[in-house]
């Protein structure tokens, strides 16, 4: 089985979307988790009414704390932390298993319309949804209709694009990072433990431990991105975020702080990130 969490705050209509293609594309056995930091807009009651295991908190709290709740509840081999504004493609799931497998991953990324097999095309993409998401969700909004619509502008035929891409890239894999759609092992879990709860770019410091760890230990590989597996994100919805202050804000560090500039540079160096 498969454990997927997600923590949400509002957005209904991409949370009904989200759970929409959950359902249709997903193959394996899966519990979905969410984590609702204290949404007013129904949508952990919309998740529970489909019989979703809603944890529940009283404020806002940062991505690592959210994804340390759901892994003190998960119950799969397979953990996939998704964030609630991306839709999956068909067999997502069972490509991720498969390549995860056949690669030796325990920590891995979905590419997405962050992330693809190139600095120049991953480019070309993004700048092609900035292109469609800026003006629709201005003149539109995020209704569920208008999210379908952007989504139907950016691929056409969603099915034909992700098989298409897989029909490419098959098992291909490339350092990097795609926050949105990560894939832990539990084997990697074991071995790197929980999120750091201080950081709120969680993803980044997952990366930095697991690439430290396969240099120094080699009991892990080094996290990579697969090509062959593509979900969409639409990143950021609205220019003005009005998203409460983190509950947990006092304890905050920046990655920075944590790992020396020089040093998480080294460790990003094939990655195409960097911190600046």
């Amino acid at each position: 089985m498969i454990s997927i969490i997600t923590a949400i705050y509002n957005q209904l209509d991409m949370n009904k979307l989200f759970y929409e293609y959950l359902i249709r594309y997903t193959q394996m056995p899966f519990e979905l988790i969410i984590i609702d930091n204290n949404s007013t807009d129904g949508s952990a009651e919309f998740f529970r009414s489909k019989q979703v295991k809603v944890i529940s908190n009283n404020g806002n709290y940062p991505y690592p704390y959210c994804q340390n709740q759901g892994i003190e509840q998960a119950k799969g081999e397979l953990l996939a932390f998704l964030n609630n504004d991306l839709l999956v493609g068909k067999n997502w799931d069972t490509k991720c298993l498969e390549i995860m497998k056949n690669q030796n991953l325990d920590v891995a990324f979905c590419s997405t319309n962050e992330k693809i097999e190139t600095k120049k095309n991953t480019s070309k993409i993004y700048r092609r949804w900035k292109f469609i998401r800026k003006p629709l969700v201005t003149l539109f909004g995020t209704g569920t209709r208008n999210l379908r619509f952007m989504h139907w502008l950016m691929y056409g035929n969603w099915e034909k694009f992700t098989e298409n891409r897989y029909a490419i890239f098959k098992e291909s894999v490339i350092p990097g990072i795609s926050g949105s759609a990560v894939l832990l092992t539990r084997k990697g879990l074991n071995v790197l433990g929980m999120f750091d709860n201080r950081i709120q770019a969680g993803d980044f410091d997952l990366y930095l431990r697991a690439k430290e760890r396969a240099l120094k230990h080699h009991d892990i590989k080094q996290p990579l991105v697969m090509l062959g597996v593509f979900v969409h994100h639409y990143v950021r919805l609205t220019a003005k975020h009005f998203y409460p202050p983190f509950v947990t804000a006092s304890e905050m560090i920046k990655i920075e702080t944590k790992w020396s500039k020089q040093y998480a540079n080294e460790l990003l160096a094939d990655s195409g990130h960097q911190i600046v």
